[in-house]
């Protein structure tokens, strides 16, 4: 179908966020035993900061950051397939976006540079202002 291909990165994304998933709980779970956490003690989602290693909630802070910007892109790249637009350059820029948000998750989850991280996500984000922009120019024209 035309303009399905954006699909693709689409759910390589969502793929993405699960794998993100499973790396934050086989490292949040054995850190909170050996902490001696128990499940109660992080009803405080802020507690599990001061309990648990930094490393081991840098997995958890990507996670969510997962389900931020990333939502905007899961939105324009399903305007830009109904509108028949997600395919070509569209699809192009949304696996660029998708491999800089990779890339910005193992940042973060590994060395977590504040430096390297905000370069990825500058980059990402105008990827995604791209992807809008021609969202806009499509449905408005």
């Amino acid at each position: 179908m035309i303009g399905m291909d954006i699909l693709q990165p689409v759910v390589a994304l969502l793929a993405w966020t699960m794998v993100m998933w499973l790396w934050m709980y086989a490292t949040r779970i054995p850190a909170m035993t050996k902490a001696g956490v128990k499940p109660d003690d992080a009803r405080n989602t802020g507690a599990l900061g001061s309990l648990l290693p930094e490393h081991v909630q840098w997995k958890a802070n990507n996670f969510n950051h997962l389900h931020e910007s990333p939502t905007l892109f899961y939105a324009v790249a399903i305007v830009l397939a109904i509108v028949g637009e997600g395919d070509g350059f569209n699809t192009q820029l949304a696996w660029a976006y998708v491999g800089l948000r990779v890339l910005h998750s193992i940042v973060q989850a590994t060395i977590n540079k504040v430096a390297i991280r905000f370069a990825l996500y500058a980059l990402s984000s105008l990827v995604l202002m791209a992807l809008i922009l021609h969202a806009g120019i499509a449905v408005f024209h």
